[in-house]
């Protein structure tokens, strides 16, 4: 699994997806470009919660579901990063609980989550009967919140044999530098995450949250082969994806990756 900032996918697109097929799958990693946001939330931020003018945020949705079928309710959460996974209902589609993932085998539900260097990571199960959406920080990657998304679409009756991944637009290795005790806590709490610590300056040391999200999946059952790797480095490309680390603490926008069963 690429460790670099390679991209996978060559596009211009504001949007980029994981899978071309024919299923009705909707689905997509969007980046910065394409909206109408300025300054530090240009251009197709999609946050309400970062401070950008609610008139161009709505601007971007407008935008956005335009390229989308009609018809579809989007879910989102309040992201906390940690572990929890949300199974979503038409009934509960509109509530916001605390959470970074969601599930769901209904119909017209698109799941959102919202990044700025953390691992955006689209589920999808065999035959298309359900999808999950989790946004991975590298607290959430502790606590196995892959792992957990993957048994909440067993719940609904997919299986972790059968699943495709895709992991999008995050920080890399390349640019993900932690105190030398943070690499030391993966190491000790998640099997094979040494395989993806690299030491850096003294005290500190690399990470590459994907390849360590890409191994939790493998040992929960998901196929090596079924698991993309369908983004650049977000620090490297901040021209083109909103990076936390790139603004250095600065604000920003976030962008937004999305998945769900396309209406009937």
């Amino acid at each position: 699994m690429p460790t670099s900032c390679e991209f996978q996918f060559s596009t211009t697109a504001p949007l980029v997806r994981a899978w071309d097929d024919d299923s009705s799958i909707i689905h997509g990693f969007l980046g910065r470009q394409g909206g109408q946001s300025v300054g530090p939330y240009a251009s197709m931020n999609m946050s309400e919660f970062v401070g950008d003018d609610p008139r161009n945020v709505a601007g971007n949705w407008s935008r956005l579901r335009a390229m989308l079928p009609a018809g579809i309710r989007f879910a989102r959460v309040n992201q906390v990063h940690g572990g929890d996974i949300r199974i979503v209902t038409g009934a509960d589609a509109a509530e916001r609980p605390r959470a970074d993932g969601m599930v769901t085998n209904e119909r017209g539900i698109v799941l959102a989550i919202f990044t700025a260097d953390c691992v955006p990571i689209l589920m999808r199960s065999e035959e298309d009967r359900a999808v999950g959406a989790v946004h991975a920080g590298w607290r959430g990657v502790l606590a196995g919140i892959a792992v957990n998304a993957v048994r909440a679409i067993e719940r609904l009756g997919g299986r972790a044999s059968r699943l495709r991944v895709a992991l999008g637009p995050a920080i890399g290795m390349c640019c993900f530098e932690v105190d030398s005790s943070l690499a030391a806590r993966f190491i000790e709490e998640i099997s094979l995450a040494a395989n993806h610590v690299r030491e850096g300056r003294p005290g500190k040391a690399y990470l590459d949250l994907r390849g360590i999200i890409h191994d939790q999946l493998v040992e929960a059952g998901v196929p090596s082969d079924a698991i993309e790797n369908a983004g650049l480095c977000t620090r490297c490309r901040s021209d083109r994806f909103f990076s936390r680390r790139a603004a250095a603490g600065a604000v920003t926008g976030l962008q937004m990756s999305f998945i769900g069963l396309g209406p009937e």
